[in-house]
């Protein structure tokens, strides 16, 4: 079964497309957690971001910016928050970012694990080494 996103990149499902470039499409989200509500999708098929080329993951970026922006004069927003899951936890196997308005008591929160976990000098020495 072909994912969602690629049929909507094929203009073989509908949907309310704002921008699209020759590597990227972003259009709304049809489960919206506000008003405008965006997502940003690559036009390749991969679900983690550090398979996909910088300069695509580049573009992704500027159009966020330029969301954001509009997100300004649009909505008139307290803030906004911008979030990608990967591996096992993109849905429908294809990378995508979310972009959407925030405001003040609008409801949408992070959910911590149950646990403690590690905050220090050798944690971020780990991290340091792999990024080599």
């Amino acid at each position: 079964m072909e994912c969602p996103f690629c049929k909507i990149i094929k203009k073989q499902a509908e949907a309310h497309i704002i921008h699209e470039s020759e590597n990227i499409i972003a259009f709304l989200d049809v489960d919206p957690i506000n008003e405008g509500h965006v997502l940003i999708v690559p036009k390749i098929h991969e679900a983690s971001i550090d398979n996909m080329p910088i300069d695509i993951l580049t573009e992704i970026v500027e159009l966020a910016q330029r969301v954001v922006t509009a997100f300004k004069e649009v909505y008139h927003i307290d803030g906004y928050s911008i979030m990608q899951n990967g591996g096992e936890f993109c849905d429908f196997g294809h990378g995508h970012f979310h972009v959407f308005p925030r405001y003040k008591n609008d409801g949408f929160g992070w959910k911590y694990p149950e646990g403690t976990f590690e905050y220090s000098a050798k944690v971020a020495e780990q991290l340091r080494n792999a990024m080599r």
